[in-house]
């Protein structure tokens, strides 16, 4: 369909699709700090004024994220992006009620010309996607990409050719778009 499968030991590239990657969610307002004295409960507010490394429990989630960055970043520079991937139906709210054919061709094709937030992914039991995925621009992760180089075998495939065009498109078009009120030249 849309998806190739790199050897393992293809460099890693735009496009390239891992699961199993840590996500961190925190709370700026109860972040679980640890010290010699135990656990407690602080503010970020409050922590970021000291300026001095602390240890902190964080919840972890495995997650599927795509290759944001672009190639040469992706080969030489520190650091990779990567953006979520989540199951359609809680990626785009209008796919929650969507069940005939008909109506997933109106909203992937229709919708997605309208809605820059997300880019679909078919369902490929080679890949790991059981049903219908999108990838969520909105969340991004970031990893060294030496480290994450370390982790290929977490590589479970790549957008194919014209799939990573039409990608790389969407992305550029979601962060480069223009926020404006549609309303504003119209009177009443």
């Amino acid at each position: 369909m849309i998806y190739e499968f790199p050897a393992p030991s293809a460099p890693i590239r735009q496009g390239d699709i891992f699961v199993g990657l840590p996500r961190i969610d925190i709370s700026l307002n109860e972040i679980i700090v640890v010290s010699e004295r135990g656990e407690s409960v602080a503010r970020w507010a409050d922590i970021a004024s000291k300026s001095e490394p602390i240890n902190v429990i964080v919840p972890v989630r495995p997650v599927a994220a795509i290759v944001a960055t672009q190639d040469c970043d992706a080969h030489h520079g520190r650091d990779i992006t990567l953006c979520e991937i989540g199951s359609f139906r809680n990626v785009e709210r209008k796919g929650k009620e969507t069940s005939s054919a008909k109506k997933w061709k109106n909203l992937i094709t229709q919708h997605a010309r309208v809605n820059q937030k997300w880019f679909y992914l078919p369902p490929d039991e080679n890949i790991g996607f059981a049903e219908k995925s999108a990838v969520d621009f909105m969340v991004t992760l970031r990893f060294s990409r030496i480290e994450l180089e370390e982790l290929r075998h977490l590589r479970k495939g790549r957008l194919n050719a014209i799939a990573d065009e039409h990608f790389r498109e969407r992305i550029g078009e979601f962060f480069r778009r223009y926020p404006y009120d549609e309303w504003y030249p119209l009177d009443p």
